[in-house]
């Protein structure tokens, strides 16, 4: 019976067994580590990034996002115009007793220039066995599989460096020279690098390397195998996420946010953001267009913002 009343009584305070754990949980936890010790915070990362360097350990490990596939650049112009613009190559084929006009002496000039490029000749069946048919005209550049970066890999290297990271990710771009576009936006103005979905996007072509002027030699493109995961992924490490849309909240010349570390998301011109992306974004922002038009090309779109990054971090 006794029992019974105290569990009945409105007396309040710690119950029998509790063992004085509301106690202890009003003791604290001690003083508030430095910011350096803090998991998560700026100066964190830039610590850890520093003792990378110091323990010799590589910051951003290649071909973590995986590789695309080979392709071939086909016909007398394409082959000299890839070869001038830097396109990466391992292997340029040559038809036995092909016509040596101007373009084919240069192809093979600008081939034995760079180096590091194989020469072969092969005869005509075999060149229109490796193309399915196409009007190779003689010439055929083997283009080897690109080796992608992982997302993480992008945000690591800004930290090395001391640097904000400047991050843009593309949302349902198919065409390769956009991509192009963006990469030489992104290298233009001190970005890190671009993320593209490992699905129904436009990879690192060949048209890709031709529109990016060379910069993609030295602005890393990373392959996210969910885009949405990797936009949660950044935000959790204090990144935050903008999207462009027509419909945004907020103008991009008014959003202190990108003077911070920030991941800049395009959609496409036609669709923009899907749902899913959207949602994730922490803040979606428009790009004031007095002229009237619906949309902006996602090289373009992309390269406004960014020279607002730059300007506020200049």
């Amino acid at each position: 019976m006794a029992a019974n009343n105290r569990r009945m009584s409105g007396k309040k305070g710690a119950q029998v067994g509790s063992g004085g754990q509301r106690r202890r949980g009003l003791e604290g936890k001690g003083p508030t580590p430095p910011a350096e010790m803090r998991k998560g915070h700026k100066k964190n990362r830039i610590a850890a990034a520093q003792t990378r360097r110091a323990q010799g350990r590589p910051a951003t490990p290649k071909g973590r996002g995986g590789k695309g596939t080979s392709e071939m650049v086909v016909g007398r112009n394409p082959v000299v115009e890839a070869l001038r613009e830097g396109v990466p190559a391992s292997t340029l084929y040559v038809q036995q007793f092909i016509d040596n006009d101007e373009r084919v002496r240069e192809a093979l000039q600008l081939a034995a220039d760079r180096g590091g490029i194989n020469l072969m000749e092969a005869p005509r069946p075999e060149l229109d066995r490796m193309t399915n048919g196409l009007n190779h005209q003689g010439l055929v550049l083997q283009v080897p599989p690109y080796e992608y970066a992982h997302p993480e890999d992008l945000a690591a290297a800004a930290y090395d460096v001391g640097e904000d990271p400047l991050i843009v990710a593309l949302d349902g771009v198919t065409d390769p020279r956009n991509l192009g576009a963006v990469v030489r936006s992104v290298s233009a103005f001190g970005g890190h690098g671009v993320v593209v979905p490992e699905r129904r996007a436009a990879g690192m072509t060949a048209g890709a390397w031709k529109t990016s002027a060379g910069t993609a030699a030295r602005t890393p493109v990373a392959r996210a195998t969910n885009l949405t995961r990797a936009l949660e992924s950044y935000k959790k490490a204090g990144i935050t996420v903008v999207g462009l849309a027509a419909d945004g909240e907020a103008e991009v010349g008014s959003l202190a946010a990108l003077e911070g570390p920030v991941v800049i998301v395009v959609g496409s011109e036609g669709k923009g953001l899907s749902r899913l992306v959207g949602e994730t974004c922490d803040v979606r922002v428009r790009i004031p267009m007095p002229g009237g038009a619906e949309s902006l090309n996602a090289g373009v779109a992309a390269g406004i913002v960014l020279y607002e990054v730059a300007r506020r971090r200049a």
